[in-house]
């Protein structure tokens, strides 16, 4: 069952740029997206991702890591604005990142309503927030059937999480952002038990070593302290949520330890962030043990006596500008507009004033332009994850997109069944066929008995018997002729109601119901009705065969009896083993010329104590100087030639076929369990208990002939001792 399906991988954002974050998974019919950000360098419609590039009304679901707007801020437009709600799709967030994404969007839509180019109304957001399913870490999330996902902790923010995807088997990590180093209140990212098939992952630092967190928060505390001391301001452009409560966290301990600044002001420039600190108080048990603990001891972090938020009044920006030295925390991160851009162009001028970029700023924005310049990060950290994996002489195929650039990655593998019920209750041996019914359940895959098919699957089973009644022209006796010229034998006899009944090929039952009247009763499958078919066909066309005219109309003295005459293709009953031997041998040398035989020795078998292989008889054949053996009790060829040995065995095969009877060679049912289940216990039961047929001799025939010729593939005679 091997099959190579392929996963499309489309970023409808954030290919090869940072913001406005949406990738889009298309495997086995089904649509992931994950993320729906916008861009913060941008406005209005050129804010959003290449939203028109996708059918939304076909997409199963959408994953949403966190709720920063570059991640999320989209998905109210991609909900209310377009073909979304057409389809069956959901959204999904973790119930931290949903809580905060609210008051996130309430903001993002106050600040974009004087706007011309406003995305959405209050009225959007309202009816896009009601359509969020929150999920938590750990949590495994069925979306339909074959798509599954489970969310695990991705540090960053408070709710962040990296989703572990499963669409039909194949494993699908995307992350997000992510932090792998734990702070003071969130714990790290964590490494999901199974190792995914593709790993989406971020590359905002690209190949960038950053400092330890203690090392890191030394240096910052320093340089706050230093423009403290040299009577500067000091600037943290930052967002509401997210690392401004670590900096919160970092500023209010060191203030704590320093006496000498207790004097100078902290402030918290964000009535977002006022608003929010309930769902970080509500949401304590997803941090860290450090936080935890303190919140067990009545010891709130989040209380802070050091920091405190700036009244909301017109033109406090200039009053704090003009104050004493202090410490400003004010978003937005990126200083494109707000509160940060009015106080860095108030404070830019003095030299002792400072401002720290707390953390990655997009291109585009001030921000990006004063502290990271335009360096593709991308490009270095595939450069670098290409040479360490070369390294380690691993096979791992890196790829680094562009918007709208589909990647399409193809996956060849096996898909495995499970056997179960009463195949299992054997354990197979090497290379033994175990046959069954195969059941595909949300990609999934079952091979089961068909007896277990109501009691593991739930699907009811049934026999379907077909009758075809057709009128008869000709006699009794005749219609047997011509099925054993087609067929080679038939069973002759009566059924349980002792209707004279002829059995063709074990699977199909012609029935001389009336006078004028031949009824063809079977069970359906594929085989069964295919030979009713033709047992059909030849039916109704004896009357105006050639050789039933010849059969009946020259004058004669000699009896009608059933076996007065025998078709010239009709199986000859009890052929002696040489009378098969002769039809082989006949095969046999119009391909290779004379064939000799070699028969054993009675009064040497009763003597020879070497072993049985050197009492069966065997055909030889001779070409040019070589020679092949064939054991006509096994059908097994041996030759020191190998082209001889290969050609007289396919020759043979041939030979085997061509002088077996269709009668022989088919066994009733073989492919019945081919197709959709039909039958159960007591359906099987039935159809054979009421299927004999008992001769006007009084001898029972039965389905499978058991006293009858075995000869098929497995040897051509037997040898008396």
């Amino acid at each position: 069952m091997a099959d190579a399906p392929t996963l499309s991988v489309t970023l409808l954002g954030a290919g090869q740029e940072v913001g406005r974050s949406c990738c889009v998974l298309q495997y086995r019919g089904r649509t992931i997206v994950c993320d729906a950000g916008v861009h913060p360098a941008y406005s209005g419609m050129a804010s959003l991702p290449f939203i028109d590039e996708l059918d939304w009304s076909t997409v199963d679901a959408i994953l949403v890591t966190h709720f920063h707007l570059d991640h999320a801020a989209a998905l109210t437009y991609i909900t209310e604005k377009t073909n979304f709600r057409d389809g069956k799709g959901k959204v999904y967030m973790t119930h931290p990142t949903k809580a905060v994404h609210k008051f996130m969007m309430q903001d993002y839509v106050r600040m974009g309503s004087s706007s011309s180019d406003a995305l959405f109304s209050p009225l959007d957001m309202t009816m896009s927030l009601a359509s969020i399913i929150p999920v938590s870490a750990h949590q495994l999330i069925t979306v339909c059937p074959g798509v599954s996902f489970t969310p695990y902790h991705a540090g960053h923010v408070l709710g962040a999480c990296m989703y572990l995807i499963d669409i039909a088997g194949l494993k699908i990590l995307y992350t997000g952002d992510y932090s792998r180093e734990e702070d003071r209140h969130l714990v790290k990212a964590e490494l999901p038990p199974i190792r995914p098939d593709v790993l989406i992952v971020e590359s905002t630092y690209g190949v960038q070593s950053l400092e330890g967190r203690e090392e890191k928060e030394q240096r910052f505390t320093s340089l706050v302290h230093g423009i403290i001391k040299r009577g500067g301001h000091v600037l943290l452009p930052t967002f509401a949520l997210g690392r401004a409560q670590e900096l919160l966290l970092v500023l209010d301990e060191y203030w704590k330890s320093h006496p000498d600044l207790h004097n100078v002001p902290i402030y918290y420039a964000s009535s977002l962030a006022r608003k929010c600190m309930a769902v970080y108080q509500t949401y304590i048990h997803t941090m860290n043990s450090n936080i935890r603990t303190r919140f067990a001891k009545r010891d709130n972090p989040f209380v802070f006596k050091y920091i405190s938020h700036v009244p909301q009044t017109r033109g406090w920006e200039k009053k704090i500008a003009d104050g004493p030295p202090c410490v400003v925390l004010a978003s937005p991160g990126f200083m494109q507009v707000g509160p940060s851009r009015e106080l860095f162009e108030y404070w830019a001028p003095d030299s002792r004033n400072g401002l720290i970029i707390t953390g990655y700023s997009i291109e585009g924005t001030l921000a990006r332009v004063l502290v990271h310049g335009e360096q593709n990060a991308m490009a270095r950290l595939r450069g670098a994850m290409t040479s360490r994996y070369k390294e380690r002489d691993e096979d791992v195929k890196i790829h680094t997109p562009r918007n709208l650039e589909t990647l399409n990655l193809t996956f060849r593998g096996e898909r495995v069944a499970k056997a179960i019920g009463t195949l299992a209750d054997k354990p197979p041996q090497a290379n033994e066929i175990l046959s069954g019914l195969l059941v595909a359940k949300d990609y999934s895959y079952t091979l089961l008995d068909p007896r277990d098919l109501r009691d593991f699957a739930g699907l009811s089973t049934c026999t379907v018997t077909q009758r075809q009644k057709i009128v008869l022209g000709v006699r009794w006796d005749l219609v047997r002729w011509h099925l054993e010229g087609m067929f080679g034998s038939v069973e002759e006899g009566l059924d349980k109601d002792g209707v004279p009944t002829m059995r063709v090929m074990g699977a199909i039952d012609v029935k001389h119901t009336s006078d004028h009247e031949l009824t063809l009763e079977w069970e359906s499958s594929a085989s069964n009705d295919m030979i009713a078919d033709s047992t059909l066909a030849l039916i109704t066309g004896i009357d105006r065969s050639p050789a039933s005219v010849k059969l009946t109309t020259q004058p004669h003295s000699h009896s009608h009896s059933p076996h007065s005459h025998v078709h010239p293709h009709a199986d000859v009953e009890d052929p002696s083993p040489f009378v098969r031997i002769q039809r082989l041998v006949m095969f046999l040398e119009a391909h290779f010329g004379k064939v000799e035989l070699h028969m054993p020795d009675h009064d040497a078998m009763d003597h020879d104590e070497q072993g049985e292989e050197s009492n069966d008889p065997w055909l030889i054949v001779r070409l040019d100087e070589a020679d092949a053996q064939i054991n006509l009790l096994t059908l097994e060829v041996s030759s020191l030639n190998e082209p001889l040995r290969k050609r007289v065995e396919a020759v043979l095969d041939m030979a085997v076929t061509t002088v077996t009877s269709l009668a022989e060679s088919f066994t009733p049912g073989s492919s019945a369990e081919e197709e959709t289940p039909q039958k159960d216990k007591s359906a099987e039961q039935h159809s054979r208990e009421d299927g004999k047929l008992t001769d006007t001799k009084g001898r029972g025939h039965g389905n499978g002939d058991e006293d009858g010729d075995e000869s098929d593939h497995a040897g051509l005679l037997e040898v008396d001792d």
